[in-house]
This record gives structure tokens, sequence and C-alpha cells, in this order.
């Protein structure tokens, strides 16, 4: 009886446990190139890619935001230098008698304002150390600035239209006159869209997203027109001014005819600096979220 039973008992036992050939492999006897994520044959290596090292990549970008921005200003700097030697040491000087020499605050005031101090404002929202700072306090110096480039362009176009009165010489009748008028205009407007859109606290937020992609487009239109405006002004007092009494003509190149060139190419080699850092997606300035700044420093501390 006892025999009959461990009997019955082992052929339960027998089909409760299924064969080992039926068993899934277990997972130590897992094929290697399974395990390492490969398959044979496959030329794809299981090692990591390698790449560049993240805190070296911001580094490179911030070194070349400032050298630009650096180069910028010294650009700028000797724009406004260069524009002031050149009506003071030929022309005589200023003044504000309707003379010719209140014309001459034009090109300094024009250039001072519509180019270089339109530029440092368009680039100083791009400077990665004040990311993490609030954001109002550079809204507010942009606009400041950008409004010290409009006040200082009117007073320039004030001056060249008071003298055109007193000669009795027509207005707005040259090329550079309407580029020059355009670019102020557009100026004005844009002041008045950048405070009612982005400056004043009430402006609701679809407001301000409908005016951004406007805002950076007029930006960028204002200050090639305010170049083409700048250098075309110059070559036109030039041809005006040399070769009267005897003197030399432009096409002789004379002292002056070399300067007035060189302060042309400084504009524009200032304008090209600051293109290249307004459309450089890496030196845009985040955006804020729920009134929270979202920013990733160029350079970070390992420690952070």
């Amino acid at each position: 009886m006892s025999h009959q039973l461990k009997l019955n008992i082992g052929q339960q036992v027998h089909r409760a446990v299924p064969c080992s050939s039926s068993r899934p492999p277990a997972p130590d006897l897992l094929p290697l190139y399974q395990l390492n994520g490969t398959e044979p044959g496959s030329e794809i290596s299981a090692e990591p890619e390698k790449q560049e090292p993240t805190d070296l990549s911001r580094m490179r970008s911030a070194v070349v935001f400032y050298i630009l921005y650096v180069l910028s200003l010294v650009l700028g700097l000797a724009c406004v230098v260069c524009v002031c030697v050149w009506n003071s040491h030929w022309y005589g000087g200023f003044a504000w008698s309707g003379s010719p020499l209140q014309f001459n605050w034009h090109p300094v005031l024009m250039v001072t304002g519509l180019v270089v101090l339109y530029g440092f404002g368009a680039v100083v929202y791009r400077i990665p150390l004040t990311w993490a700072q609030n954001k109002l306090t550079w809204k507010l110096l942009h606009a400041a600035l950008m409004l010290l480039a409009l006040v200082l362009s009117i007073v320039g176009l004030r001056a060249v239209f008071e003298v055109h009165d007193a000669e009795k010489i027509p207005k707005l009748y040259s090329l550079h006159s309407w580029v020059g008028i355009t670019a102020t205009t557009f100026f004005a407007i844009q002041w008045v869209m950048g405070l009612a859109g982005f400056l004043l606290p009430w402006s609701p937020m679809w407001l301000r997203k409908l005016l951004k992609p406007i805002h950076v487009l007029f930006g960028g239109s204002i200050i090639t027109l305010s170049i083409i405006a700048s250098i075309s002004g110059i070559n036109e007092k030039l041809i005006f001014s040399l070769g009267k009494a005897g003197g030399p003509q432009y096409k002789e190149l004379p002292p002056e005819a070399i300067f007035g060139n060189s302060l042309g190419v400084l504009i524009v080699a200032f304008g090209l600096v600051i293109f290249m850092i307004l459309s450089n997606p890496k030196w845009q300035r985040p955006d804020s979220i729920s009134g929270e700044m979202t920013y990733s420093p160029l350079i970070q501390d390992d420690n952070e």
C-alpha cells in the first residue's frame, strides 16, 4: 500500500513540473550580446559616445560673446570720436545759431543716437551675466538707452532742418534724407510699441506674444536703415564739400576723404558685430515663466 502511494505521488509531481526543455532561459544564461545591448555583426559600439563637456561648450560661447561685446563697445566709441573729430577739425566745430556750424551737430547726433546707442541698447539683453538678475531692471535700461538714442536722433534732425530753413535749402530731397527719416520714424513707432507692449505691467500676454516678432523685425530693420543713412550721408557730405574753392576733389582722396571713408567703414563694422550678437540664438535672454526666470547661464560653478 505504501509502495503504491509513493508511486502515485511521484507521478503527480512529474506531471506538475514541466520539463526543462520548455523552460525559458535563465537571466544568467542570456547571450553576451543581449547583455551589452549589441547584436552579433553589429558595427555599433556599446561604449557611450564621447561628447564635448557642456561646461566647456558654455565657456567657449561666453568667451566669444564677450569678445564681440567688447569689440562692439570699442567700435561704437571709435565711431563717436571719429565723427566728432571730422566735424570739428574740417568744418570748424559746433554751434546752435542756424549757421553751418549747427549742421555739424547733425552727423554727430545721428551717428551717436541712431547707430551707436541704438546698437548698445539692442544687445544689452544679451549679456549672459544679467540673465540671473531681475528682468525689469534690464528692461528699463533697454528702454532708457533707446529713448536717449531717439531723443538724440530727433535733435539731430532738428539741427539740419533749421539750417536748411535758414539757408533756403529744400528738405528731404535726397535718398540719404529719405532713408534717414524712415529710420527715425520706424524708431519712434518701435519705441512706443515697446513701451505699450513690454514695459507697462498691465499689457496682456497675448499682446506681448503678438508684438515680439514684430519688435525683432523692426529692430533689425531700423539699425540696417540707420547704417545705410549714415554711410550715404558721409558720402554725400564729402561729395558736396570737397573740390570747392579749388581744393582737392573727392576722387583725389585727400586726407578728409580718407578719414570720412574710414568712419563709414567703422560704422559698417560696428553694425556687423551687433548683427552677429543679435543673430546667435545661444545669446538670447530666456523668457520668464510664471514670474520665475528659467535660464541656463553660460558659465556655471561645479559646486552648483
